[in-house]
């Protein structure tokens, strides 16, 4: 059984959450979905211009796990701009990085108010939460 996904960091949500080509209405599109996470990474990457290694300290995860996020991110992306899809960014298990807002596990419903690295675990199920 693999290992549940940790939370991700990220400094802000998009400002902008959906994309798509002019002209033709969203409903007779496919949709390819971007998690928010996998955005921070192309944000890092690609628009801040960081090293991996630099990213991934920020975003809170290891250099090949970055690594797995910014390529899926990317693949998306392309498939979407290629395809003439609608791009919707949304979702993901990621936690703001100033510890504002509320996490809310994904495994058991649990609310809790984030203190950056402070919690490890789901008080209520013990799910693993953020490093």
């Amino acid at each position: 059984m693999p290992r549940r996904k940790r939370w991700r960091r990220v400094s802000r949500e998009p400002t902008v959450s959906v994309f798509k080509p002019t002209g033709i209405p969203a409903r007779n599109l496919q949709e390819v979905r971007i998690t928010v996470d996998e955005f921070e990474a192309l944000r890092l990457a690609d628009y801040e211009g960081m090293n991996q290694r630099e990213a991934s300290e920020i975003m809170a995860v290891s250099q090949p796990t970055f690594h797995r996020i910014l390529s899926s991110a990317r693949e998306k992306v392309a498939k979407g701009l290629v395809e003439g899809c609608v791009l919707r960014i949304e979702g993901g298990r990621y936690v703001l990085s100033d510890g504002s807002g509320v996490i809310v596990c994904q495994d058991c419903g649990h609310e809790m108010n984030p203190r950056h690295s402070t919690i490890s675990t789901c008080p209520s199920c013990h799910s693993p939460q953020i490093e």
